[in-house]
């Protein structure tokens, strides 16, 4: 079934739509690799099964800004199914990315469901297997991120767009994921190590997430379109505070956002230890019992009200005040960037509008 966007430069950019035209993409390519990896049986038909599970449904954030950064250097789109599959790729990156963000935290769930680890664990108790059923979790969700990941690479490879012009958004593309890793690494060891000022819990924002979601997604977008150096830094200047403001937000979602609305336990990041820039303000602010017990019970079982107890020492600290006081300030800087950069004026208002939907968001 071909995307329905046409691609032209008067088209408005219709979110609903793209979500659509980019799933059918991943439908479409994993349809591709489950025939590929059809002779291997029934196991690897349950890796393929959960993969598809994995790249279902999200907001498809990292694939628009892609998109956008193409428009915004290249207005007029010759192959927008082409486009889609390079976006797309971005998309199996995340997956990717949460896969084996959830067995490293531990997490049981991921958007309302048991977490890839947990499933394929599950089977194996289920089935009466031999061994131990957590060990082989593991080992599921640790190859499933790494074909998730492998896949992404190739499915930019091969979008269908001439290698001249995928050359130089592939370099791109390995330095985001080099950043990804060595971001995810340096928010392991912090946790292990149990203490982060903000400033080093701003760089494990920025290396782990910030530019992953949006500054590298519109560089890989506008290589694609040949973007030169002054427009990718405009990007830069534009997507890398965007970035910070969007992680920023997921961090007041993980400690105050509504479950139902998540699919994530109630202050999930309490729980798994997170120490995030929200954690850290409400260290440096809170009184020193307050900011001991907060220090103490990150990373532990948590009941709702012990939950409650370290949200209330969050706020009385005035963390998540001066947290949405960040993010609107990178807001801020990241859209009067925006206004002065030397991009294509319709891809700029999309720009805005994408924005808005990465910081003012509830999931």
């Amino acid at each position: 079934m071909p995307p329905s966007n046409s691609g032209s430069s008067s088209d408005v950019f219709d979110p609903a739509r793209f979500r659509e035209d980019v799933q059918t993409v991943l439908d479409e390519f994993l349809d591709e690799q489950a025939e590929r990896l059809a002779p291997l049986g029934t196991d690897a038909a349950a890796l393929v099964a959960e993969a598809r599970i994995a790249v279902s449904g999200g907001k498809r954030l990292r694939a628009a800004f892609c998109h956008a950064g193409y428009r915004a250097v290249r207005p007029e789109v010759a192959d927008e199914r082409a486009l889609l599959r390079a976006c797309a790729s971005l998309e199996l990156l995340h997956a990717s990315a949460l896969v084996h963000d959830d067995y490293m935290d531990a997490s049981d769930t991921r958007r309302g469901r048991a977490a890839s680890h947990r499933i394929f664990e599950t089977a194996h108790t289920d089935a009466g297997w031999d061994g131990n059923p957590q060990q082989y979790g593991a080992a599921a969700a640790i190859l499933l991120g790494d074909l998730l990941l492998t896949w992404a690479d190739e499915l930019l490879r091969r979008c269908g767009l001439p290698l001249a012009e995928v050359a130089p958004a592939l370099d791109m593309f390995d330095l985001c994921r080099s950043e990804v890793v060595a971001g995810q690494f340096l928010d392991v060891s912090v946790q292990a190590r149990g203490v982060a000022d903000v400033e080093t819990a701003m760089t494990v924002l920025r290396y782990k997430s910030a530019k992953y979601s949006v500054e590298r997604p519109l560089h890989i977008g506008a290589a694609l379109a040949g973007a030169t150096e002054d427009q990718i830094q405009a990007l830069t200047d534009f997507g890398l505070p965007l970035g910070e403001a969007f992680q920023l937000r997921d961090d007041q979602l993980g400690v105050f956002g509504d479950p139902a609305v998540t699919g994530k336990p109630a202050g999930d990041d309490l729980v798994e230890g997170k120490r995030t820039v929200l954690v850290a303000i409400a260290l440096d602010g809170a009184a020193a019992p307050e900011a001991t017990v907060l220090d103490t019970s990150l990373g532990t079982p948590l009941t709702g009200g012990q939950v409650d107890e370290l949200r209330r020492i969050i706020t009385d600290a005035g963390a998540d005040t001066r947290v949405e006081e960040l993010i609107d300030a990178l807001t801020e800087r990241s859209l009067a960037a925006l206004d002065a950069a030397p991009l294509d004026p319709a891809a700029k208002g999309t720009l805005r509008d994408l924005a808005a939907a990465a910081t003012r968001r509830t999931t």
